[in-house]
């Protein structure tokens, strides 16, 4: 290790300190500001000067101060202890801080990401003898009842297990040593540390073509996301986004999940680390923190901080994907990230891009949405893990033509419009299904175990789609002119493509029953609408009134529909036979 260099603050600009006297300092090295040790990261050298960007307040901090190079770049401590705990920005643990320092952080806190003095036991998986490289799995700790912790070899480590054995440990314990080729010896433990600006190693990348089923019919069946796949959630005030990401949080098809609440407000981050640990996992009953980590960076705390947790955030779920798990990340939001990016740059003196943002800003949107994906793991035995990342943006006055949206727009495949005037209609989720798109429909087929009903499912999607482009041509008609204008089949058009936005894209993220709904039971929904619609066609071919269809007393069953609880899905098919029927009675008292 080199000597420690010790520098002099000469200028502090809110969250951008300037220190002399760096020579021989490196670009995103993390430094200790004043005597306060207010953690900060090296974003500019000039000569001896350094521009650190500070990740905590700097009020009472002056020229003149030391500030200490730690010659390290920022990084995360990754291994058991992980789960169920909730981060600020930097990977401080939030629980255990409150505490130990009360209801009120102090600055230059230091306490380390992971438990030091909670033991966990670890079983090899390898013998002693065994030649290992980077990301080889050498044992587990069963973390949680959800999550079994796979303890993998670090980067840039190489060489033979000796004296590996089963035992409890701490996370800076030593488990075994590594001996290399030329003699030197590491020792592993169950902790090892990432640097988080760059994307974590790994074998080769796979097609992302299985969808990840959220459970929210409007997503899954017509704009869905696959695991490994990017998705971009832009809206205004009031529309929606927050919800959508707490409930992709809460009952996304994933088995570990990161939630990074970036720059968002205090209430509603309190809301997320309130219910968190009072939800039920959906598919195994467990509480749902038992898979789950939160990392909380309000508009209250420091600014810079707010760029470190997007990235904190998705180095702890490329950790997790690397075991092999299916991983999704929620980024809650974006937007918040490029305003602090902005605030920096500006405060850099560097030239200002469109907006005020810095040039650099589509690069770096850019490079956070590529380090998701499906890939083939590093390391043996061999392993398929993904990392979907969900970002949430939000454009001043719903702007979609705002910076961070069109740079966010060129590299995600999904894009889920929320719309304001949907939202005040009480429509939620607030997607707008006429704007957003999805590049990964073409996987929807492949959601059923039966492929048949895939590629029904596949077709009642793009027949409902139909229907729905057709009232919107149609409402501009009924306007001017009133619906009795329209004919009897465009008069069913606009009724059917009503149930469709009501009975079925309509969702109560409230409701025990409505919150989520499985593939099965989409299906079920979505064919029993259409159907509806396709005996109406016949019924009016065969002369009978509009009025008398839409009067009907099954429609207000199939409006039900989703209330019905997963466990009887099956009397979803059984309205059909009531729709039959009752269409048959129409035609028959018609004919009499």
């Amino acid at each position: 290790m080199e000597e420690t260099k010790v520098g002099r603050i000469v200028k502090v600009s809110g969250p951008v300190v300037v220190a002399e006297g760096m020579t021989g300092a490196r670009m995103y090295d993390v430094v200790h500001v004043s005597e306060m040790n207010l953690i900060g990261e090296i974003v500019e050298l000039r000569g001896d000067l350094a521009s650190i960007q500070v990740y905590e307040e700097t009020s009472g901090v002056g020229p003149g101060e030391q500030v200490i190079d730690t010659q390290a770049p920022l990084s995360v401590e990754l291994g058991p202890g992980l789960i169920e705990s909730i981060y600020d920005g930097i990977q401080r643990p939030l629980d255990s801080l409150v505490q130990l320092e009360g209801e009120f952080m102090s600055r230059g806190s230091a306490m380390p990401g992971l438990n030091r003095e909670k033991k966990w036991h670890f079983k090899p998986t390898v013998n002693n003898g065994t030649k290992v490289g980077p990301g080889d799995v050498i044992g587990e700790v069963q973390e949680t009842t959800l999550v079994l912790h796979k303890i993998m070899v670090p980067r840039a480590v190489a060489g033979t297990i000796q004296n590996i054995a089963e035992g409890d440990y701490t996370v800076d314990q030593t488990i075994g040593i590594c001996v290399a080729e030329d003699g030197s010896e590491k020792e592993l433990k169950l902790m090892q540390e990432c640097p988080v600006r760059n994307a974590r190693q790994l074998r080769g990348r796979l097609a992302p073509n299985s969808i990840l089923v959220t459970g929210q019919r409007v997503i899954d069946a017509f704009f869905p996301v696959t695991k490994g796949g990017t998705a971009c959630v832009p809206g205004p005030f009031g529309s929606g986004k927050t919800v959508i990401q707490h409930q992709l949080a809460k009952w996304v098809d994933a088995e570990v999940v990161v939630y990074v609440g970036c720059g968002e407000r205090g209430n509603e981050m309190t809301d997320v680390l309130t219910e968190f640990p009072e939800l039920k996992d959906p598919h195994s009953g467990e509480p749902l923190m038992k898979r789950s980590v939160l990392i909380a960076n309000t508009s209250n705390m420091p600014v810079a901080a707010r760029e470190a947790s997007v990235y904190t955030g998705i180095t702890i779920a490329e950790y997790f994907r690397d075991m092999g798990y299916v991983v999704a990340l929620m980024a809650d939001s974006t937007s918040r990230w490029a305003e602090a990016m902005r605030e920096i740059s500006t405060r850099l003196e560097e030239m200002p891009a469109e907006e005020g943002y810095p040039a650099y800003l589509a690069a770096r949107i850019a490079a956070f949405y590529e380090r998701a994906g499906r890939v083939q793991c590093l390391g043996t035995p061999e392993r398929e893990g993904s990392l979907s990342v969900i970002g949430a943006v939000s454009p001043p006055g719903g702007d979609l033509s705002d910076s961070v949206v069109q740079a966010t727009l060129h590299v995600v495949k999904v894009f889920w419009s929320l719309q304001a005037e949907l939202a005040y209609q009480r429509h939620f989720p607030a997607i707008d299904w006429l704007t957003s798109y999805s590049f990964y429909k073409q996987y929807l087929r492949e959601c059923f175990e039966d492929k048949d009903q895939g590629q029904e499912m596949h077709g009642l999607t793009v027949e409902a789609m139909s229907l729905l482009e057709q009232e919107s041509e149609l409402r501009e008609i009924v306007r001017l002119v009133g619906a009795e204008a329209l004919s009897p089949t465009d008069r069913l058009a606009l009724e059917t493509a009503r149930s469709i936005r009501e009975d079925f894209l309509h969702q109560n993220a409230f409701h025990d029953v409505d919150t989520h709904t499985s593939m099965t039971k989409q299906y079920e929904m979505l064919k029993t609408v259409l159907h509806f619609h396709k005996r109406a066609l016949e019924a009016i071919k065969a002369d009978v009134e509009t009025a008398q269809i839409f009067k009907l007393v099954v429609r207000e069953e199939i409006a039900r529909a989703k209330y019905i609880p997963e466990s009887d899905v099956d009397s979803i098919a059984r309205i059909r036979n009531t729709i039959d029927a009752q269409m048959r009675q129409l035609q028959t008292s018609k004919v009499v």
